[in-house]
């Protein structure tokens, strides 16, 4: 694959990771929740970064903006809605947008819902994206700065991407999520064996990422609006698959 991707850890349950075009030898950044990990992991591939692409405003995803523009003089590109709140932005992206970055290109996917100008970045040749908060392992952000019928939105887009493709999100959630999934989808066996296969991970310290969007729509509650058992579980039959979400994101909240 012309595009490696590395994943390292960050704080105390973020996720850093690092994109390294082979045949052109750009590197890109997303996201910058701590300056030293991510020096360190980027010392340790030898790449030298010349962007750093930001999906949303909060403090855990661009503490160490300016300190890495400092250090490697790279080009800050992020959602056009949060400009304002993002440090030492250079380029704005938004819905639609594409970056080049060497034979791949970035698309930029608009995912409002725990912040009012999230997005995503979609690498359709390395069938990869990053989902940052919106799209959790099992799980999906916080409905901090939109209600649930935008992240509703926001998801249905994620959902659509191809099924092979590898899904890098913000945080080690899963162990939480997966708990969580089985209180909704008590009977899905497809979540039974992956819960026990994230408790096992963990339990060894190993980190849960990258999914699929495949093994998301098979496991993740917050995509299986639809799902007849889950529906029958709720007592929500009749109701809207939005209004099921709702009511998910809802039951998380007070998880």
């Amino acid at each position: 694959m012309p595009v490696e991707i590395k994943l390292f850890m960050c704080r105390t349950d973020n996720f850093g990771a690092l994109l390294h075009d082979r045949d052109s030898g750009e590197t890109a950044i997303i996201d910058a929740p701590e300056e030293a990990p991510i020096i360190d992991a980027i010392t340790h591939s030898g790449w030298t970064p010349s962007m750093l692409l930001i999906t949303h405003h909060h403090g855990d995803h661009v503490e160490a903006n300016l300190a890495l523009k400092r250090r490697y003089k790279l080009r800050i590109i992020g959602p056009e809605a949060e400009r304002d709140k993002i440090p030492g932005i250079d380029d704005t992206v938004e819905e639609g947008s594409v970056i080049p970055f060497g034979e791949e290109r970035i698309e930029v996917i608009s995912t409002p819902g725990h912040t009012a100008g999230h997005v995503c970045y979609h690498l359709p040749k390395a069938k990869a994206a990053f989902t940052a908060d919106t799209l959790f392992a099992m799980g999906c952000g916080r409905l901090f700065e939109r209600p649930a019928p935008v992240m509703f939105e926001s998801l249905k887009k994620l959902a659509a991407l191809p099924a092979d493709t590898a899904i890098y999100c913000g945080h080690e959630y899963t162990l939480s999520n997966a708990r969580f999934a089985l209180t909704v989808d008590p009977d899905n066996a497809a979540l039974q064996a992956r819960a026990a296969k994230v408790e096992a991970l963990r339990a060894e310290g190993k980190p849960t990422l990258p999914t699929t969007i495949g093994e998301e729509l098979a496991t993740n509650p917050f995509l299986r609006w639809a799902d007849p058992a889950i529906r029958k579980h709720l007592g929500m039959e009749k109701a809207s698959d939005v209004e099921v979400f709702a009511e998910i994101r809802r039951r998380k909240d007070n998880f």
